[in-house]
């Protein structure tokens, strides 16, 4: 089991895959609650009154921007950039384009090692032959 300190309130917790503990993360999703709540009676409200009305950071509620739990309204906003080429975004932390090309170069480096060519010209099949020799002597 590996035990961290929770990055927020320093105490010590179960490491599951987050940097803050769960009483944190629930502290999170209750300001999440509130935010949400307050935009939906409040449509078009600004981060800074968003911030006021609930007495919850505006950095957390940035937070929530780039999590892609909450959406600008505004198409050219200053807040948002996308983190790969600098356009401005509504929401999360990449542009459609940069998401589309990032996802293309990740399928590209898992399944590039397989060309079709090699397929169609046995070369793929010796391969397998190999591993499969391989196998029957354990």
């Amino acid at each position: 089991m590996d035990i961290r300190n929770c990055t927020r309130c320093g105490k010590i917790y179960a490491y599951d895959g987050f940097n803050i503990c769960l009483k944190c993360r629930r502290e999170d999703e209750d300001d999440f609650e509130i935010v949400k709540e307050y935009i939906n009676e409040n449509p078009g409200a600004t981060i800074s009154e968003v911030s006021e009305a609930t007495e919850i950071d505006s950095k957390k509620i940035i937070e929530f921007l780039r999590q892609g739990r909450l959406e600008i309204k505004d198409e050219n906003n200053i807040i948002l950039k996308c983190e790969r080429c600098g356009a401005s975004i509504k929401t999360g932390r990449f542009c459609d384009k940069c998401v589309l090309e990032m996802q293309r170069e990740f399928k590209q480096s898992i399944g590039g090692g397989v060309d079709p060519k090699n397929i169609r010209d046995g070369k793929m099949k010796e391969r397998i032959k190999i591993t499969d020799k391989y196998r029957n002597r354990e």
